[in-house]
């Protein structure tokens, strides 16, 4: 796919980013992946993805489903096992 150079899209993208506390690029290939998916191909169309990208995102955050919630959680060690290591 080509890189979309869109002013509004990018701004959009950038939303996302933050919102999602992840890089500019992943959040770009999150969008694009959707585009993918629903073969949009004018820029209005893969605006409008990306604005429902963002707006699912924004549910998610509300919800406390965002990445950061996430990644504690899975940080977060079971009981009695917080010194266990495992050697390769």
């Amino acid at each position: 796919m080509y890189p979309i150079n869109d002013r509004e899209f990018l701004k959009i993208c950038a939303d996302i980013a933050s919102l999602m506390s992840i890089s500019l690029a992943s959040a770009k290939k999150k969008v694009e992946i959707q585009i993918t998916n629903k073969a949009c191909k004018t820029i209005d169309e893969k605006r409008k993805v990306a604005k429902e990208v963002y707006e699912t995102c924004k549910k998610d955050s509300v919800n406390d489903l965002n990445s950061i919630k996430l990644l504690d959680d899975l940080m977060q060690s079971l009981d009695g096992q917080d010194n266990f290591l495992v050697e390769d």
